[in-house]
């Protein structure tokens, strides 16, 4: 098994941007608000690969929007990345508590399918 990291690069016209360091193409699950994006492109590069996230214009509207990026095989959380817009949200545990729920949520799909895989 390989390690994957994952590295932002800008945040830029509603595309989140980052990079992929692995050995082999990484499947990639993108979700926001317990649902799998669309618009998530993978482009290889001479050292990995760059990955795109379209970022849905519900997103851009008041509150905390949390992303995970995890990788698809294992469920593993490579990376995440929150939207605040609205009302200025220094010092806000908003984004912390948004990104543990989206957590929870992967974790619960998880061990879902692992009992589901069991019996």
């Amino acid at each position: 098994m390989t390690q994957i990291t994952l590295t932002f690069i800008r945040f830029e016209n509603s595309i989140w941007q980052g990079h992929i360091q692995a050995n082999t193409e990484p499947r990639l699950d993108v979700r926001y608000m317990g649902e799998t994006l669309d618009g998530v492109e993978l482009s290889p590069t001479e050292n990995g690969w760059d990955l795109s996230v379209q970022v849905p214009i519900a997103a851009l509207s008041e509150g905390v929007h949390t992303f995970v990026i995890a990788d698809a095989a294992t469920t593993e959380k490579l990376g995440s990345f929150s939207i605040i817009a609205g009302e200025p949200a220094a010092d806000d545990l908003r984004v912390e508590v948004n990104l543990l729920r989206a957590e929870l949520d992967m974790l619960k799909r998880a061990f879902r399918r692992i009992c589901r895989d069991d019996s």
